[in-house]
């Protein structure tokens, strides 16, 4: 009877071990080739649930659920909120538009359903040694303590530290801080590059009051995006009346729309203004063919408000 259930036993770990690994190495390969980030990002939290399975399936509750808490739930939903802030670009289809998705759904209904099916039966049988022994003085966050620490873990337990002793568990206490050193200096290293440094002083509040009412435009800009459209940011806003407003959309996102990437930090906010409201308004009418036709409405805009002034 031992024999038949450590067999049941080894044939449902198997069963879980092949239905995740053709669910996690299909997912991996998905998340590199995917033309939109927030189906690669959706992806991987598939590739790390089933890396928290396999540390469940392998008596590894801690990691398991570091793996969930941590890593699914907290690192990679921030990767997903920085991506939906970020927004979409109006060239983007809102018309699902994945083939063959409802096969694909189905395949994983079938596995995740023998998935589930081998956990049940893995439940109700006995279950082999697997890392009772590792685990059976302290748990599995202790025994993970002592492989890392290795001697240095004293926990107080004669058993635990004569096997310690008995084997030679010196630990990885070195490779740990490396690790940690690591991870610190690639934090500072994304701070240093995301930093950019000030052309000129960050105007106060009070030149910023000077400038709305210098322009003609106390109120702020009215937002991007039309809801009854699209939701991009480089979709311009309707007005009360229905008409578009140009304003609306930020010179930056306007000329990388358009397909010219020149930095903007050189320009003045006048001169940038122009050209963004010339670049929106070419965009619409469809007639946007590259830096030069936006080169030749900037002189014309120049020269309107320059009678304007005038005026």
């Amino acid at each position: 009877m031992n024999a038949i259930a450590a067999g049941a036993h080894q044939t449902g770990e198997s069963g879980i071990f092949w239905v995740l690994a053709i669910v996690s190495v299909a997912a991996a390969l998905g998340m590199i080739f995917m033309r939109k980030v927030v189906y690669s990002a959706l992806l991987l939290a598939v590739v790390m649930l089933s890396l928290a399975v396999f540390y469940a399936v392998n008596e590894a509750p801690f990691l398991a659920f570091v793996q969930v808490i941590v890593y699914t739930g907290a690192v990679l939903m921030l990767f997903l909120f920085v991506i939906m802030v970020v927004g979409v670009s109006s060239t983007e289809s809102m018309v699902e538009t994945i083939r063959g998705q409802r096969v694909a759904a189905a395949i994983a209904g079938i596995g995740f359903g023998v998935l589930l099916i081998l956990g049940i039966g893995d439940a109700t049988l006995p279950t082999s040694a697997g890392l009772s022994k590792a685990n059976s003085d302290g748990g599995n966050v202790m025994g993970l303590a002592r492989l890392l620490f290795g001697n240095n873990a004293n926990d107080g337990s004669d058993t635990a530290n004569a096997l310690r002793v008995s084997n030679n568990i010196q630990g990885y206490i070195f490779a740990f801080e490396v690790t940690s050193a690591l991870l610190i200096t690639a934090a500072l290293g994304a701070m240093v590059l995301a930093h950019r440094e000030r052309l000129k002083p960050k105007p106060t509040q009070r030149e910023l009051s000077q400038a709305r009412i210098k322009s003609g435009q106390v109120s702020p800009l009215p937002p991007p995006g039309t809801y009854a459209r699209h939701n991009a940011v480089d979709m311009p806003a309707l007005l009360p009346d229905g008409s578009v407003s140009e304003l609306s959309v930020s010179p930056v996102i306007a000329r990388r729309r358009s397909g010219s990437h020149d930095d903007l930090h050189g320009e003045g906010p006048e001169s940038a203004l122009r050209h963004g409201t010339a670049t929106v308004k070419a965009v619409l009418e469809g007639q946007v063919e590259g830096q030069v036709e936006v080169e030749k409405t900037e002189p014309e805009a120049s020269g309107a408000s320059a009678e304007e002034e005038k005026k």
